[in-house]
């Protein structure tokens, strides 16, 4: 009797466990993407606790910009995601009025050495306005250390489509395996192929437009700012007799100064030795002053440099807004042609007041297609329209 009691015992024990660890596995099953990247369990994902390769996509899904994507957020990033795969993504456009050519090398270097990220994108026009066209170009941001070119190409699908522009998007070493300045050495030499190549592909040289997001911000920044400034030049590709000038520039929300990041309010330490700034330059910023100016647009600022808007949500907690003021105040202080759109309340990026573009489209026809407009007063403030 007490054999039989102990299997039966064993028996229940074991369908137990079984019955147990099926509803265990079934329950784990039934976590989502967002559960297994919700390492803490509060409901909620910062930038940290997302793989390296979806961080570049934070700030788009993190609508209301608070720092941390909801459920709600990342279902509805997740639900139009899929419908633009089911009606054709818009992420690398392909239709009847551009053709694209993408990884086009830049820097001269051939396989087994060639660097994709020293590469860029080419739109063209199907249908061109004019046979000779001016060329606009986007760098791409993410802390100079996330992102790629392929973010460009659908920022610059509607002025390509136009008819009016030939765009381009530039790729560039990122902190973890170069550092400054390898990446204005990157970008400066990006500037230099579009030149010698002008005639193959209808550019006219001498309108060039960039335009980029945070650390693409910065970049086009200094582009604007250094463009006589051989320490920051290079030596990279085949036409290092052209110059690497630009004629306009948008920067969206750059830093612009490094060692005055951490003066204003942010959620990031800037003067910290893991900030992205400090990863550029290859140490903690105020440790290495002299590496920080020379990363900074706002230390080759002269009465030259080509005009400039720029683009600030006074509630950014990764890029202080002051970021923007600052170069803004410098431009003007030297005589040069520059605008500050301050979007009240906005953070970094993602805002949704359509001013915005018809603003930036505004600015690049009068200073790259030479048409009579008014792009208005030197400073203007922008509302954060809710959606």
């Amino acid at each position: 009797m007490i054999i039989a009691s102990n299997i039966i015992t064993r028996i229940v024990l074991c369908l137990f466990l079984f019955l147990n660890i099926n509803a265990n596995a079934q329950v784990s099953s039934k976590k989502t993407i967002f559960d297994r990247w919700d390492q803490n369990g509060d409901g909620k994902l910062t930038k940290e606790e997302l793989p390296q390769n979806a961080r570049p996509a934070f700030d788009r899904v993190d609508k209301n910009n608070d720092g941390s994507i909801s459920r709600e957020e990342d279902k509805i990033f997740r639900e139009r995601s899929g419908q633009r795969k089911k009606n054709g993504s818009r992420e690398q456009p392909n239709n009847d009025r551009i053709n694209i050519k993408n990884d086009i090398p830049y820097a001269n270097t051939d396989e087994p050495f060639f660097n994709p990220r020293q590469s860029l994108n080419l739109l063209l026009p199907k249908n061109r306005k004019k046979k000779i066209l001016p060329a606009l170009i986007y760098i791409h941001g993410g802390g100079w250390k996330n992102g790629n070119k392929n973010q460009g190409n659908v920022r610059l699908l509607p002025y390509v489509e136009s008819g009016e522009y030939v765009g381009i998007s530039i790729g560039y070493r990122l902190s973890g395996e170069a550092q400054w300045p390898a990446q204005i050495h990157d970008c400066k030499a990006a500037i230099r192929w579009v030149r010698g190549n002008a005639k193959n592909y209808g550019i006219n040289p001498e309108r060039i437009g960039v335009f980029g997001t945070s650390a693409g911000g910065h970049l086009v920044a200094m582009l604007g700012t250094s463009g006589n400034v051989k320490e920051l030049e290079g030596n990279l590709g085949n036409y290092n007799k052209m110059k690497s000038t630009v004629h306009c520039v948008v920067n969206f929300f750059g830093p612009s100064a490094l060692l005055q990041m951490s003066k204003y309010p942010s959620k990031i330490d800037h003067d910290a030795a893991n900030s992205p700034e400090s990863e550029l330059i290859g140490g903690a910023l105020q440790k290495n002053k002299k590496k920080a100016i020379n990363a900074s647009p706002i230390n080759y600022v002269t009465k030259d440099d080509c005009p400039f808007i720029h683009v600030h949500g006074t509630n950014d907690q990764l890029v202080p807004y002051n970021q923007s003021v600052i170069l803004h105040k410098k431009l003007l202080e030297n005589g040069c042609d520059s605008t500050l759109i301050t979007v009240k309340e906005g953070g970094h990026g993602g805002f949704k007041n359509d001013a915005i573009q018809k603003i930036t489209e505004k600015f690049f026809a009068k200073q790259l297609l030479g048409k009579e407009l008014q792009i208005g007063q030197r400073e203007i403030l922008i509302e954060q329209l809710q959606r």
